[in-house]
């Protein structure tokens, strides 16, 4: 490996960490990614002297995504049910994601709160909080004065701030509750189930219109814990399939296969004082390629309901 292409790996889990955090997506910040890079390969082959090459990584990484998300944000607002972010299995040592600075910004309630900021606020809120850049770098980075990125930071700041825990959790308190939230679905006990979730829970199913989820979210204690049992009863009925804890998105979650080990869904748990507060299960099978084989979830329905 030449020392050129030695730096372009080493500038790809920066471009990745802004890229996915800025997207959801784990595609398009992908594409992102390759295109970043080789803007960085033709600066270096004109013989452009790069003072940092991970500040002019980040730049252009960042430029790219604000151009992308603007494209996306058109295809969401098209998007069948609920949106949810591409999940990240985040336990592998060789994980992308492993290279970002906190796990905090990966989590799903953020990026979904990401969503309904303009590209511009969350680039500067990413940029700033996250990547420690400095608002006079950033107001170059997105092309607006440094007073106004200052200001569409303190308002994204705000809004991101009403969607974080009240209270950090460890990773062995995410790991109990997991297992006690597993253990309590999988033997069909309702009232230990309720105990664990938060009187507001949320429940959140994407499938994108590939297929059957959730039309739209429900809350509450006690009509989240029924329609878990509902879910975990079915899976019962399935030969083979498994409930496995995994971390998703530096946070406590649960990945759930078919009889052949074959991917239906990886579902997110937000920890907030020793309980849950929100349940996102992702189906869609288009946001699973990544993690690998995906099984047919319509042909398990049917299993299931058949053998119910």
């Amino acid at each position: 490996m030449t020392e050129r292409e030695q730096l372009l790996e080493e500038m790809r889990p920066v471009a990745f960490a802004i890229a996915y955090r800025m997207l959801g997506t784990v595609s398009e910040a992908e594409e992102v990614v390759q295109e970043a890079l080789l803007r960085v390969h033709q600066a270096l082959e004109s013989g452009e002297e790069l003072e940092s090459p991970a500040a002019f990584t980040a730049t252009v990484t960042t430029r790219l995504s604000i151009n992308a998300l603007r494209s996306a944000r058109v295809r969401r607002e098209r998007y069948f049910g609920e949106w949810l972010p591409e999940p990240l299995i985040t336990d592998g040592e060789d994980d992308p994601a492993r290279h970002a600075e906190t796990a905090d910004s990966l989590s799903v309630a953020l990026l979904v709160a990401l969503e309904s900021l303009s590209p511009e606020q969350r680039a500067v809120l990413l940029l700033h909080d996250v990547f420690d850049y400095r608002y006079p770098e950033i107001a170059e980075i997105v092309g607006k004065s440094e007073d106004n990125v200052r200001q569409l930071g303190t308002r994204a700041r705000r809004h991101v701030e009403e969607h974080r825990p009240r209270f950090q959790s460890t990773r062995e308190q995410r790991e109990e509750l997991t297992r006690r939230f597993l253990a309590a679905a999988e033997q069909g006990d309702l009232a230990g189930l309720e105990t664990l979730l938060a009187a507001d829970v949320q429940l959140t199913g994407d499938g994108g219109g590939k297929v059957p989820a959730l039309a739209r979210s429900l809350q509450g204690r006690n009509r989240v814990a029924r329609t878990l049992m509902s879910w975990f009863g079915l899976a019962r009925q399935l030969p083979g399939a498994s409930w496995e804890p995994v971390e998703v998105n530096g946070g406590a979650g649960v990945r759930f296969c078919d009889g052949e080990q074959r991917l239906i869904s990886v579902v997110s748990l937000g920890i907030d004082a020793g309980q849950i507060t929100s349940i996102s299960s992702v189906v869609n099978p288009e946001k699973l390629t990544h993690l690998g084989p995906v099984g047919d979830f319509r042909a398990l329905l049917r299993t299931g309901r058949s053998a119910g």
